[in-house]
Formats: C-alpha cells, sequence, structure tokens
C-alpha cells in the first residue's frame, strides 16, 4: 500500500496562495500560475498521436443509470465513501436509482476527484452523462477536503493521489468478487483519472509525483499542477484539459501551463466566457453540453479504441461557437 506523503511540496506552494472567494464549487483556494517549473516538452512536440486501446466502438446508445455507494477505509483510519454510477438495465434517461442491474457487457472505469468543499454528487449530473456512455465512474468523498469534513486541511490534497489509488484497486477488484453486481462488468485494463479543481490537482499528481501506471487517459478540469509538478512520467496516456478563461479560482495560465507540460497526445477545450466549476456542475448551464460531449467523446476514444469519437471531437467542441479546442490528439 502507498504511503501517504508529507505535507511540504504542497505546503510551500500554498504558503505563496492568497484565498479567494468561493466558486461554484465552494472552493477557497486561488492558483495564478505552476508550482514547478514546467517541464520541457520533446523535440518536435507531443509524440505522434496514436489510439491508446486496440481499435474498437463505444456503445451506440445511452443506457439507464445506476448508483450505488462503497465504504472504503485507507490505513485503518482514513475513510474514502465511494459513489458508483453505472450503466444500467432499464430505459436510458431520468435519475439514476439504486439497486438498477448493472448492463451487460464489461465497461471501462473512471475515477473522480472531487473540488475543495465539494462531495461527488455535486457533479452527477456530468458523472451521470458518462455513465450513460457506458462507464462506470467511482468517485470518492476525500476526508480533508470535502464539505463537511471533520478535520478540514487543504494540505491534505498531497494526500489524495494516494487515495484514488487505493480506491482504484478496491473498486476493480469488484470485477471478480463473488455476488457483487459488478461482477464481470469491469474492463479492469481500460481506466482514466478525473477531477474538478484540486481534484484537478489530484489527477496531475496521479500521473506525475504518484503515477498509477494503470491509468490509460486523464481529464484535468480547471485544475493544475500545483504542489505535484508537471514530471510527467510512464507510458503514454492521453489527457483532456477543459478550462474556463475566466476562472477565478484557479486561473486559465495555470491550468495552461499544466497542459503545455504534458508530453502525450492531448487537448485543450477553452472556454473563453466559462468561469471555475458553471460548466460542470449545472445541466442547465449552455455550456454544460460541450463539456459534457466533449469528455464522452474523449473517453470513447482513449478507453474503448473508438475512432469515429475522436473524430466527431473537434465539432462537439465547436457546437455553439462557446469553446475552442486546441487538439494534439
Amino acid at each position: 500500500m502507498r504511503r501517504r506523503r508529507t505535507p511540504a511540496l504542497l505546503a510551500a506552494a500554498l504558503l505563496t496562495v492568497a484565498l479567494a472567494g468561493c466558486s461554484d464549487d465552494g472552493a477557497r483556494w486561488r492558483d495564478d500560475g505552476p508550482s514547478a517549473p514546467a517541464a520541457s516538452a520533446p523535440a518536435g512536440g507531443p509524440r505522434p498521436s496514436a489510439s491508446p486501446v486496440p481499435a474498437g466502438s463505444a456503445p451506440a446508445e445511452p443506457f439507464a443509470v445506476g448508483v450505488r455507494e462503497l465504504k472504503l477505509t485507507r490505513d485503518g483510519d482514513r475513510a474514502l465513501p465511494v459513489t458508483i454510477w453505472y450503466p444500467a438495465t432499464g430505459s436510458p434517461g431520468g435519475d439514476p436509482r439504486r439497486g438498477r442491474p448493472a448492463a451487460r457487457g464489461r465497461f471501462p472505469v473512471v475515477v473522480f476527484s472531487h473540488g475543495l468543499t465539494a462531495r461527488p454528487a455535486d457533479y452527477a449530473a456530468l458523472l451521470g452523462r458518462w455513465a450513460a456512455a457506458g462507464f462506470v465512474v467511482a468517485a470518492p468523498t476525500f476526508p480533508g477536503t470535502s464539505r463537511g469534513a471533520a478535520r478540514y486541511d487543504v494540505l491534505d490534497v498531497l494526500n489524495q493521489p494516494a487515495d484514488v489509488s487505493f480506491v482504484l484497486t478496491r473498486v476493480l477488484a469488484l470485477d471478480g468478487r463473488a455476488g457483487d453486481p459488478l461482477r464481470g462488468r469491469l474492463a479492469t485494463d481500460r481506466v482514466a483519472a478525473t477531477g474538478h479543481s484540486a481534484g484537478g490537482v489530484t489527477t496531475v499528481g496521479l500521473f506525475t509525483v504518484e503515477r498509477d501506471d494503470r491509468l490509460d487517459a486523464g481529464i484535468v478540469l480547471a485544475g493544475s499542477a500545483l504542489g505535484v509538478g508537471t514530471a510527467f512520467a510512464g507510458t503514454d496516456a492521453p489527457q483532456l484539459f477543459v478550462h474556463g478563461e475566466r476562472d477565478e479560482v484557479v486561473s486559465y495560465s495555470a491550468g495552461r501551463a499544466a497542459y503545455e507540460a504534458v508530453p502525450w497526445p492531448k487537448a485543450m477545450l477553452s472556454l473563453p466566457d466559462g468561469d471555475h466549476g458553471r460548466a460542470l456542475l449545472r445541466g442547465d448551464d449552455r455550456s454544460f453540453a460541450v463539456v459534457a460531449d466533449t469528455t464522452v467523446e474523449f473517453l470513447r476514444w482513449s478507453l474503448y479504441g473508438d475512432a469515429a469519437a475522436k473524430r466527431r471531437l473537434p465539432a462537439d467542441a465547436a457546437r455553439g461557437g462557446l469553446a475552442t479546442l486546441d487538439d494534439q490528439l
């Protein structure tokens, strides 16, 4: 089991950061730039584009969505309850329902990390869209940074990459657990890490200081490399960054700096009028559909090997003139 890292690196970075007002996810920190020098990209730019998994096809029709809770504890005292959204039997549409049987098939796994003072349920609109598209989404509630945390501590963000790896191990094990509703339903060799704000920092950390070699792709939503650096390591893992250019909590330049340091196939969806979270948290926001559809297509390509999904990405990103896409996939 991975040991918790000391918070010294993150503390040093955060000492240079001023507190900011609340964003849509309740975050109270501000990141105006990278916490460490950006790593140089390989000569000639990112490596040639290649599908990270064998060519295949993602499900063509949406699923109904089921939801369940998994109670986990790491190191004996670090509670990590996990909310899981999954493709389920029944008619698609409507709210996720508890107790629904899982749909037939094997579905890639996506782990999601919430932002400061948030909880997984705050992102239900987006995570439910991913599950309906054919992904099992597992989102832990972090003990030190979630809303209502007994011992809230922003420095605990540095412990979260190891938390996510622990959660991933336990969730993937459900595929072989007798009697579990997800037994035989998980594509355990196709996994992505995603996260918003401080959860985006957590996600970057899973590809840098706490590289988890099981991860095939990543999505960073309004995040940066604050405290975890940009020493991306391991095998190629395509990355999608999503960031509002008017983000009042994590500056667009900070997110862009982390994106530029990625040495693998990558893309960045930029929202000129986007703030820190409205397009991610509110299904009625005009930009929400653009973010949801673009992230779904990225996951379809990176985890299912669906080349048609990759070809649809630019059109999804450009719909309505609400965003631009820097596409280096």
